[in-house]
């Protein structure tokens, strides 16, 4: 078969791509279509489903796939600097729609929407990073910062940097996340002291400590939700009465 089958038989396959997508959005793509449908906007002609394939491959999802660096995907045949430019966009595109978002209303509401927000920027990564969310009095978002980031096995922690972002960022509440880069996102005893350590620095700055969640591989732990929080204020409580030791 010649090289004109191939491009009619990818020109049919594209116009199939965009007429699901009319119908009904994403919802019915698989990762791969996605990655396939958007390599197609930077060639006009051919089959990139074998490019799609191996992006996936590669990279191991979808999220994967659009943060990879710019070199890393030319690296494979057929994805040109072109359509590794679009992928990398779309990537920008949505951690800034995310952000905005977020700026525009109230944004803590509950813990999902912390990890809906922050899942599709830290699922892959094989770091640790301790992310913290700034919010005012009336949980409008002022700034995330990435704080600290570490191995796989752990991150340095110091809740001193954290308050004195806060007090920086004239902050009255926070919302802690990290992710667990083994796909667990059950707290290991470190992840119990650092939390402790930071809600009761937070309460002798009068600083509300919302929540820390941890998110894993499509799952996460939210401190508020398990009501540890809520133990530590207790805690906090007791101590300065001088019924517990720290």
């Amino acid at each position: 078969m010649d090289k004109a089958y191939w491009l009619d038989k990818g020109k049919g396959h594209r116009q199939r791509l965009r007429e699901k997508f009319l119908e009904g959005g994403l919802e019915r793509f698989s990762d791969e279509e996605v990655v396939e449908f958007l390599l197609t906007l930077g060639t006009p002609r051919g089959d990139l489903k074998p490019q799609a394939r191996e992006a996936m491959k590669r990279f191991g999802s979808l999220s994967g796939v659009l943060s990879a660096p710019i070199e890393k995907l030319t690296e494979i045949k057929g994805i040109g600097p072109k359509n590794a430019l679009y992928l990398s966009l779309v990537h920008q595109v949505a951690k800034r729609y995310l952000r905005d978002r977020a700026s525009q209303a109230p944004f803590f509401h509950n813990s999902k929407e912390v990890f809906d927000y922050l899942f599709h920027s830290l699922k892959d990564l094989k770091r640790e990073i301790f992310k913290v969310l700034f919010l005012t009095r009336k949980n409008e978002f002022i700034e995330e910062r990435d704080m600290f980031q570490g191995t796989l096995a752990a991150t340095a922690v110091y809740p001193r940097e954290i308050l004195s972002a806060a007090l920086e960022l004239k902050a009255a509440a926070l919302v802690l996340v990290h992710n667990h880069p083994s796909g667990d996102p059950a707290p290991s005893r470190e992840d119990n002291r650092i939390t402790k350590e930071i809600v009761w620095a937070s309460k002798l700055l009068q600083v509300q400590v919302l929540d820390h969640i941890i998110i894993g591989n499509g799952r996460y732990f939210s401190y508020a939700d398990e009501g540890l929080l809520k133990r530590f204020d207790v805690e906090y409580d007791r101590w300065r009465k001088g019924l517990l030791s720290p």
